[in-house]
């Protein structure tokens, strides 16, 4: 373990991560995650599992922003009565 993980886990003060939580953190974390799921997780390592996490959330940011834009490209075609119901339900 680094002296610096070391010296952040002191003073966190008595709330302390063991490397056992982390790597069962980890796991977890590439079960979540479609490109790596499936590999044996003593084969990927918790750079590859954070480095993938990343790349998926930014890959979910830019489904997010695309399906945005395409519903408000609907909504501006459809009439007001259709817009204010497809508001409405997307508000429940």
């Amino acid at each position: 373990m680094s002296s610096r993980r070391s010296r952040s886990r002191q003073s966190s003060g008595s709330r302390t991560i063991t490397d056992d939580q982390i790597n069962d953190l980890v796991s977890k974390l590439q079960q979540l995650l479609p490109e790596i799921r499936n590999a044996p997780s003593d084969k990927v390592s918790a750079a590859k599992v954070l480095q993938e996490t990343c790349n998926y959330i930014r890959n979910l940011h830019r489904e997010v922003d695309d399906l945005s834009e395409r519903l408000s490209e609907l909504l501006a075609t459809t009439d007001t009565a259709q817009a204010a119901i497809i508001r409405n339900l997307l508000m429940q």
